[in-house]
């Protein structure tokens, strides 16, 4: 019996948060697949704030998705047909695999052991949030053992991981998050110094009280106010990473810019944008670094794992609407 495969296709340009009806869900016939190609069963696929920025049709550092073309995401799955040498069937494989229950795949496939971690951990961190972190502080951040690093979206599945990283290489930390219980989960699990709750507090009188010598190495995943009251709290020669702006991607009236960036001239300070994929020849060095962490206890992840392709839509929006406690990712199909 031919297998048939569920799949969202972008049905339209979303204006602010994406809806329902931005997507059109459809059904086709699996292929098999052709020498090279393995046909994989995709089992969980990551659900990240960029796939925001690829349903618009402007230039970025990836081509947009095309109207009517499958949802692209990462994702972890079974090969289940493989006309390719070094990918058996039965193996697990991490790659891009949109937004569907199987996909045929020639490049970017890595062979992942399900014996080392859950797979799940495979979209978090040991897969790109965890390299983001991992390359985004340490090779852009640079920071230096006594420094003080503030972290936005610090309970998000990069930001979380950038905390601890700096803590295991000797910084004080400060964490950004939404909600008391985000903070404390900051605070008494992570082991970050300080958390600030920006709903209920003033992100700029909190950061003046907690970071009085100012900022050495501010790691942005939200851009917007907060991005301006890190700019203001700046020490000599900080080092401020955009990673991400979360806080704008959704806005209908175009991207707002810091205010606050002549405080890069005063304190001959940088501000660097930096992509994960610029760092894909050294994966396995992350990989092989955050792997030890968590092995030893010196790291912590967790994932928030909705269950079925049907409730793509909805869970996507949860990541703008800051209700996912940890990486967000969707179940297609159990391990």
């Amino acid at each position: 019996m031919p297998l048939h495969n569920r799949q969202y296709r972008l049905a339209a340009r979303p204006v602010g948060l994406p809806q329902r009806s931005d997507w059109t869900f459809t059904e086709a016939e699996v292929p098999e697949p052709a020498d090279g190609e393995v046909l994989v069963r995709v089992l969980y696929v990551s659900l990240d704030p960029a796939m925001r920025g690829w349903m618009n049709d402007a230039k970025s550092y990836m081509p947009p998705v095309t109207l009517g073309e499958v949802m692209r995401a990462g994702g972890v799955g079974r090969v289940v047909a493989s006309r390719h040498p070094q990918f058996p069937v039965g193996a697990h494989v991490s790659g891009w695999f949109g937004v569907q229950e199987y996909a045929i795949a020639r490049k970017g496939l890595q062979r992942i052991d399900p014996a080392l971690a859950p797979l799940p951990t495979f979209l978090g961190a040991l897969g790109m949030p965890g390299m983001t972190a991992y390359f985004g502080l340490l090779d852009v951040g640079k920071p230096r053992p006594g420094e003080t690093v503030v972290v936005s979206g610090a309970a998000g599945a990069v930001g979380a991981l950038v905390g601890q990283i700096a803590k295991i290489h000797g910084c004080r930390v400060v964490g950004i998050a939404g909600g008391a219980a985000k903070c404390a989960y900051l605070v008494d699990e992570l082991g970050f110094d300080a958390a600030i709750d920006y709903k209920h507090e003033r992100v700029s009188e909190r950061l003046a009280q907690l970071c009085p010598a100012g900022i050495d190495v501010y790691f942005d995943n939200v851009g917007g106010d907060i991005l301006d009251a890190a700019l203001a709290r700046l020490a000599l020669h900080a080092r401020v990473v955009i990673c991400g702006a979360i806080s704008q991607y959704n806005s209908r009236t175009g991207v707002r810019g810091p205010a606050n960036y002549l405080s890069l001239l005063v304190n001959r300070a940088s501000m660097t944008g930096m992509l994960v994929m610029d760092y894909a020849d050294r994966y396995a060095e992350g990989a092989a670094a955050m792997g030890g962490w968590l092995a030893a206890g010196r790291l912590k992840a967790r994932e928030d794992i909705v269950v079925g392709l049907d409730n793509f839509p909805e869970a996507l929006v949860m990541l703008f609407q800051g209700t996912n406690n940890g990486k967000l990712v969707l179940e297609i199909a159990p391990a």
